[in-house]
Parts: C-alpha cells; sequence; structure tokens
C-alpha cells in the first residue's frame, strides 16, 4: 500500500518506514507533488496534524497521514508542547531549542535553591515530560487518528549522536541512565511515542486489507 506521509524530516521518514515494516510504501509530500511548506497551524497537536493530513488529502488525493509531536515538560506547565519545533525560533534549530530547555530548567532550579536558602518551602522543580505524538491518517476521505505517549525525564546536558530533534536531552523510563539518542533506534522504536502511534494505524490498516481480502 503507498501512502503518503506529509514530512520532509528524513529522521521521521526512516523511523515510520522501519515502523511500518513491509506491505507499506511510504513517500513524501514533496514526492507526491506537494513542495511548500504544510501549514501547521493549530493550537493543539491534534489539531495541527489533521490540519496537515487534510492538507496533503486535498491536493493528492491519495492515503496519508500526517503527525505532529510534541514534548510536554512538568515544570514548564507543558511547554514547548505544540510549539515543540519552534521552541526558539521559526528555524526549528533543535541544538537552539535544547539548550533553550536546559537553561530555563536550570533557571527554575537556581531559584527553588535560592529560595530555599533564605528557609522559605519550596518544592523540588520536576524534570518529569514525556513525548506526545497524534497521527492523522486520511484514507477514502475518511479521518482516523491514532495517539501515542513517551514517559520520561529532561536530562541536565545534551548526550548521544543517534536519533533527532530532543533525542539527546530525553531521558525514556525504559532506559534509565540514557538518552533517546544514546540507545539503538531499534530500542527506539519499540518504546516511542511516534511509533505506539503508528504501529496502532498499521494494525488498523492491516485490519482493512484483511476485509477486503475475505471480501474477495
Amino acid at each position: 500500500m503507498k501512502i503518503v506521509f506529509a514530512t520532509g524530516n528524513s529522521g521521521k521518514l526512516r523511523e515510520a518506514s522501519e515502523i511500518l515494516g513491509g506491505g507499506f510504501e511510504l513517500v513524501t509530500s514533496a514526492q507526491a507533488g506537494i513542495t511548500e511548506d504544510i501549514p501547521e497551524t493549530g493550537k493543539t497537536l491534534k489539531a495541527n496534524s489533521i490540519q496537515k493530513a487534510e492538507y496533503v488529502w486535498d491536493r493528492c488525493g491519495m492515503t496519508c497521514f500526517a503527525d505532529d509531536t510534541g514534548l510536554e515538560v512538568d515544570a514548564l506547565g507543558g511547554a514547548p508542547g505544540v510549539y515543540t519545533a519552534r521552541y526558539a525560533g521559526a528555524d526549528k534549530d533543535f541544538n537552539r531549542n535544547m539548550d533553550k530547555l536546559l537553561y530555563e530548567l536550570s533557571v527554575l532550579e537556581t531559584e527553588a535553591s535560592m529560595a530555599s536558602a533564605i528557609g522559605l518551602s519550596v518544592r523540588k522543580v520536576s524534570r518529569r515530560a514525556r513525548f506526545r505524538s497524534v497521527v492523522t491518517l486520511i484514507i477514502d476521505g475518511q479521518r482516523h487518528i491514532f495517539e501515542g505517549v513517551l514517559e520520561g525525564t529532561v536530562a541536565r546536558q545534551k548526550s548521544g549522536e543517534g536519533g533527532f530533534g530532543y533525542d539527546p536531552v530525553f531521558i525514556p523510563d525504559e532506559y534509565p541512565g540514557k538518552t533517546l539518542a544514546e540507545i539503538t533506534e531499534d530500542q527506539k522504536n519499540a518504546i516511542s511515542h511516534r511509533g505506539k502511534a503508528l504501529r496502532a494505524m498499521a494494525e488498523y490498516l492491516k485490519g482493512l486489507q484483511t476485509e477486503d481480502s475475505s471480501i474477495l
């Protein structure tokens, strides 16, 4: 089955191809003839995911899907959230995004330490966080939503050469002491937020294929 993935991110495309496995041929939106930037002006991850998928469907009419993923940090009130890719600016520079995130958490921890030093009762700054992915699939004009979450903590510094995005500063609960950038792609795919959502989508598509073959 050929499916258009509304992304220009080679890391996402590789990850999705590995997770979906055989039986699915992924092509990028550019390969489907959509070379302009796909808008994502929604206020939530779900809204952005839907917007991107519908944009692709309206222009090529092929089975397609889009994802929107956000990092939600408890101490920052859920930020960066929907602004994850553009946290430090519109250029989507993830090194700058990570630097900003680490700096903001260090400021909160310093403030808490200073308050504690003068006798104020303050709660320890939590570094708990999670990645959340929302995938929207459009097939035969019908919209289907799949979600996945990966719980963990924000590291104190970047570590690891693998992965992409915020992977060097995110420590998943499943691998204490290691960031997503320090584990293998297979290990990451098995636990990742996007992996969970994409596997749910794949199961749905395989179910449709099974129904079609049974009819035949």
